[in-house]
């Protein structure tokens, strides 16, 4: 059994009775939607028409939002609805970015995501969706799509129909039926200063993009969007945690580079714990819930490489205490040996958020293969320049902060101009040259500070190229974090 929506655009009128049906049943708050119409222009004057499309959760075969829940806050029911327990979820925000469709939003009253739940609670009990009863021209038909003698399974074979975004294969059970195509193209028509009543919302202020084409004479005129819920801390979390598994990596070959005494013994160990702490603090304070961290271990969803990249960096702690343990206690040798295994966790915990980037189906830019070795090249540079200071010699670590920032900038620019399979994609990386902090373009400046002031101090001031490696890192993450997030998804 499968509850999906048929939406037949040959009857719409656009009059929004749906929306407000739907935010009176689930008393939805203001300026969220679980269900809109978007408006789209198409023509010149005065040969102009306006179509409308009826946008919403497509309770997908292969849900995204249900895998990437760390929870299982969200369930693909034997009906097919996609469901939330509002009571479980933490505000993790990650099923925002895994839906390809912006069809969650977050109930900042709450602090827990919502969405069209299919309006289970009168399906259940034998009644339609209100969005379905109050439709006052019959355009949403609401019924079983597994059932061949049902009236929507029925339409659709009759009819050529079209789902929302087919290339991201969640198996969406929304079909259209005469839709404007670019109406469900996300970005291809260009987008007004101001919609059709109001000031366009500026959740996303930035321009957009001028290589991005935009289909002639389409217009946007009515729309809504999500506020972008990752920023600067996502951004530190991916610096501290480089540090942490950057140091881990290079402590088993420090002697090699001339550190001795303390440094050599004890640091890497110290720095590795210090920042993992501040990782883990800057991962539960991101939480709209953050005292309910604790449920990734007691209800943790297995597929969800949120719970797989905590219990990274539990085996990772532990693996490092012991190393420093047994340090304390004499035992250099078993120490020394103990520190290879921390390489190998350090890898792991540099590299992981490439695999749960790559369950967030909605954000393509962050999908790319190249993720996984850029994580770990910037983790190499982050433990370099911040065992730098220690090291009287240089040498060593030199060679590897010089290779590993040099490397991080061919895999910035290749992350900016190489070919990207998906529409989504390309826009975020043309968003990646468009994102400002002030007067600055942050992927820019992490560019010429994070490199080449770094490969300067490094030369110059080794002892400080930390700052600019650093400073450089963490601008460069905010501007990809945000920038797979600019991307329209309706």
């Amino acid at each position: 059994m499968q509850y999906g929506f048929l939406i037949d655009h040959t009857r719409c009128i656009g009059c929004h009775a749906c929306t407000v049906a739907c935010k009176s049943e689930n008393d939805v708050p203001v300026g969220d939607f679980r269900t809109w119409v978007k408006y789209t222009e198409k023509g010149k004057f005065p040969d102009i028409r306006r179509h409308f499309a009826v946008l919403r959760c497509n309770h997908c075969s292969n849900a995204p939002c249900v895998t990437i829940c760390p929870v299982n806050a969200l369930e693909k029911r034997a009906d097919g609805i996609v469901d939330i327990d509002r009571d479980a979820c933490i505000g993790c925000r990650a099923c925002m970015q895994a839906c390809p469709y912006d069809a969650i939003y977050l109930n900042e009253d709450h602090g827990a995501v919502e969405k069209c739940h299919f309006c289970a609670h009168r399906v259940e009990k034998g009644l339609e969706p209100a969005c379905a009863v109050v439709c006052p021209e019959n355009a949403i038909i609401a019924g079983d799509l597994h059932d061949p003698q049902s009236t929507i399974s029925q339409l659709i074979r009759a009819n050529d129909t079209l789902v929302r975004r087919p290339e991201q294969r969640t198996g969406p059970n929304v079909h259209y039926l005469g839709v404007l195509p670019e109406a469900l193209e996300p970005g291809v028509a260009s987008k007004e200063e101001m919609f059709l009543w109001s000031d366009r919302p500026q959740r996303k202020p930035e321009r957009w993009p001028v290589s991005l084409p935009v289909v002639e004479n389409t217009r946007t005129v009515l729309d809504t969007e999500h506020k972008v819920q990752w920023g600067w801390g996502v951004a530190a979390y991916l610096v501290t945690k480089g540090i942490a598994a950057g140091v881990a990596m290079l402590a088993p070959v420090v002697g090699l580079f001339e550190v001795q005494g303390f440094a050599a013994n004890y640091l890497p160990e110290i720095l590795a714990l210090v920042f993992i702490a501040i990782t883990g603090f800057l991962l539960v304070e991101d939480l709209y819930k953050p005292f309910a961290f604790i449920r990734l271990f007691s209800r943790p969803n297995w597929r969800s490489w949120l719970v797989k990249g905590a219990w990274v960096i539990n085996i990772f702690v532990a693996v490092i205490s012991a190393s420093l343990l047994l340090r304390v206690l004499g035992a250099e040798a078993a120490a020394d040996a103990l520190r290879w295994a921390g390489a190998v966790a350090g890898i792991a915990v540099a590299g992981y958020t490439a695999f749960l980037f790559a369950q967030c189906e909605g954000r393509d830019l962050w999908q790319s293969k190249l993720l996984l070795p850029h994580l770990i090249v910037q983790a190499l540079l982050a433990g370099a320049v911040c065992l730098m200071p220690f090291d009287p010699v240089h040498n060593g670590l030199l060679i590897v902060a010089v290779v590993a920032a040099v490397v991080h900038a061919a895999l910035a620019l290749a992350e900016r101009f190489k070919h990207h399979a998906t529409a989504n994609a390309r826009q975020g990386a043309a968003f990646l040259s468009v994102i400002r902090i002030g007067p600055f373009l942050p992927f820019r400046e992490s560019l010429l500070v994070g490199v080449g002031l770094t490969v300067l101090s490094i030369f110059v001031l080794p002892e400080l190229a930390w700052v600019p490696a650093l400073t450089g890192l963490l601008v460069y993450e905010y501007a990809f974090i945000r920038a797979g997030q600019l991307p329209p998804l309706s």
